[in-house]
């Protein structure tokens, strides 16, 4: 791979448009759909009409898209592949358009030793070579980088430091100015910014609130300015620092069509058919689209678009609920086999027997556990559709939509597109299906109740961040299962010998109020999924036989951390930042990459699974026998 190329799923999560990416001579910011190569087959659409409708939703309640317009879903453009063709990919202008010298002078500041270096535009580096030098007055050149800070506001407009004015104010100068440095800490304390002039400013100054300046709208991924302006003021950031970008990702699970061939065949070209809104429109589309032609040519226009009907209705019906309800709903419906076995299914699944998983020599009580499915392919699809900075928009526990515009306000990725960029992936799982009756009675407990006040204070403190407007408090149960779900990652990952942060999470913790029928549903769909039709090895479904002892492994390891008694004492209730909703938790426990994680590492206790040496009898796990043979 090049050092200018991104994988497909890094163009739609870390690097999407909006993004600062270093490149080896420059630093560049991904570009907005617009300016996104999607001609000839660079692309393919990705049908997937639960997500699809719901996003549609999202972006015209939020006037980004027209009510009359229909949505789409494409992959990120790639190389076509074709020698002495131009390859396919996504334009990034450069930004910051300030570097820094690598040339060093030298200079005394306060009787200290300091290294000086010259501040340059863009526009002044030698356009010889790709503007990777500048060039001085005595004819010497020197490389260059980018500099390291740039400023942006809430809403997520980003722009250059105007290094002039945060120098002089108003007043005009023509001077060269420098980066000076003292020590070798690259502290903002020890930088100044010097003028030819005389005037400096020390970096420091630069990260009080305002002082960059008021925001004006710059969108750099767009090339263009918010036409509605903006009134914030501006903040210093640090370039590659991990809060210039956090991207909004909407993924469901694939579930199986249990129709007839027919919609089955539509349903896999809904994306292509996503304009079509008449029985003229079938024929139009097998006329000028081969692929339609050659799967649906042999069925009537007004069947297909019927069945086009039909799919888009239950998607519409699909996209008012929580595509997490539609998803347990499907794996915890008890049945024998769950979709088709067959290679272009997006799920199949078997409910296994308990005498397959349920092992009565690991000692452990596990009649809080209904049943457990293997997954044995699920299709997993993901879509970026909006990004914040400096602090990324809190998650909801029902798996709905993060609303970028209450707690921290989003910025679009496109001006106008009817498409959004995602991505399909296909794996493997397990799904554990846990007792409603078991986790209610535990909820009802003193010992439970105590504990989950402590963590509602907590939350409260955390909260308190988000001006109010933080998403609800996930329950006290969502809290058990997440820890639980983190515990068995971190065993399955040593038992199947997949690499953790390849595994992912699905917690399904919904109370009455928060499901259609008014019953609650718990579970834990913890799965890996790749790019690549044949997903992954199987690792996942084989380590269900072994499910019993993989579980007593986790909840053994859970009883005591390294960082125990700290870890073990924490108490969340006077805490303040995300330690604020962790119970027992720390990265020698509970903490897994973020990447694998659906709540970002919030909200976890392993005081909820299994006595610690700070219980205070609120485990859900509280019997089993330590000195069992496992």
């Amino acid at each position: 791979m090049s050092k200018n190329a991104q994988r497909l799923s890094q163009v739609v999560s870390t690097f999407g448009p909006g993004a600062m990416v270093d490149l080896p001579t420059r630093s560049v910011v991904v570009g907005g759909l617009e300016l996104w190569d999607m001609r000839g087959d660079s692309f393919k659409t990705i049908p997937e009409p639960r997500l699809t409708m719901r996003l549609e939703q999202l972006l015209k309640e939020q006037g980004r898209l027209g009510e009359a317009r229909s949505l789409s879903l494409r992959t990120p453009p790639v190389s076509n592949g074709i020698a002495n063709n131009l390859p396919s990919g996504v334009a990034a202008p450069v930004f910051p358009s300030w570097f820094v010298c690598e040339q060093v002078e030298t200079a005394t500041v306060g009787n200290r030793p300091a290294r000086r270096r010259r501040l340059v535009r863009w526009q002044d580096l030698d356009t010889r070579g790709g503007r990777r030098k500048f060039t001085f007055d005595d004819g010497k050149k020197s490389d260059v980088t980018p500099i390291r800070f740039v400023c942006a506001c809430e809403k997520g407009h980003l722009q250059d430091i105007d290094w002039k004015w945060v120098v002089h104010g108003n007043q005009s100068c023509l001077e060269p100015m420098w980066v000076e440095e003292i020590g070798t800490s690259a502290d903002p304390a020890d930088m100044t910014i010097v003028c030819g002039c005389g005037k400096q400013l020390s970096l420091q100054a630069l990260f009080q609130p305002g002082r960059p300046g008021n925001c004006r709208g710059e969108r750099p991924w767009l090339l263009d300015r918010d036409p509605d302006g903006c009134d914030q003021k501006l903040k210093l950031l640090t370039r590659t620092a991990t809060n210039t970008y956090f991207p909004q990702v909407y993924t469901v699970i694939s579930l199986p069509t249990e129709e007839d061939e027919l919609t089955k065949l539509v349903d896999e070209l809904s994306g292509e058919l996503s304009n079509v809104t008449s029985v003229n429109d079938i024929a139009a589309a097998k006329r000028f689209n081969s692929k339609v032609s050659a799967t649906l040519g042999s069925y009537s226009d007004a069947d297909i678009f019927a069945r086009l009907q039909r799919i888009r209705e239950g998607a519409r019906t699909d996209a008012l609920r929580s595509p997490k309800l539609s998803e347990f709903d499907i794996f915890a419906s008890g049945r024998a086999e769950i979709g088709q076995n067959h290679p272009t299914a997006k799920l199949y699944a078997q409910t296994l027997e308990r005498g397959y998983w349920a092992d009565p020599t690991t000692g452990l009580d596990l009649s809080g556990i209904k049943s457990v499915v293997a997954v044995h392919r699920l299709r997993e699809v993901s879509c970026l559709y909006g990004f914040t900075r400096f602090e990324a928009a809190p998650t909801s526990a029902d798996g709905e939509l993060e609303d970028i515009q209450l707690a921290v306000r989003g910025a679009p990725i496109s001006r106008d597109a009817d498409w959004l960029p995602a991505i399909e992936q296909f794996g493997e799982g397990i799904f554990i299906h846990f007792d409603e009756a078991a986790i209610a009675q535990w909820l009802r407990s003193e010992a439970t109740a105590r504990r989950s006040n402590k963590l509602m204070a907590g939350y409260g403190h955390w909260r308190a961040r988000f001006s109010g407007k933080a998403p609800n408090y996930p329950g006290t149960a969502y809290v058990l299962l997440h820890s639980l779900s983190h515990a068995l990652m971190a065993e399955i990952a040593l038992d199947c010998g997949y690499p953790a942060s390849s595994l992912k999470e699905r917690v399904y913790a919904l109370a009455g109020a928060e499901s259609d029928s008014g019953n609650d549903r718990y579970g834990i769909l913890i799965y890996t999924a790749t790019a690549g039709a044949q997903g992954t090895l199987g690792g996942l479904v084989g380590a269900t036989r072994r499910f019993s002892h993989i579980l007593r492994s986790a909840l053994e390891r859970s009883a005591i951390c390294s960082n125990d008694p700290i870890c073990a004492d924490h108490e969340p209730d006077n805490r303040s930042g995300d330690r604020a909703t962790h119970g027992a938790a720390c990265h020698g426990c509970l903490l897994i990459a973020e990447t694998s994680c659906e709540m970002r590492n919030l909200f976890l206790d392993r005081n909820l699974l299994v006595p610690t040496m700070s219980t205070d009898d609120s485990a859900f796990f509280q019997s089993f026998n330590s000195s069992a043979d496992v």
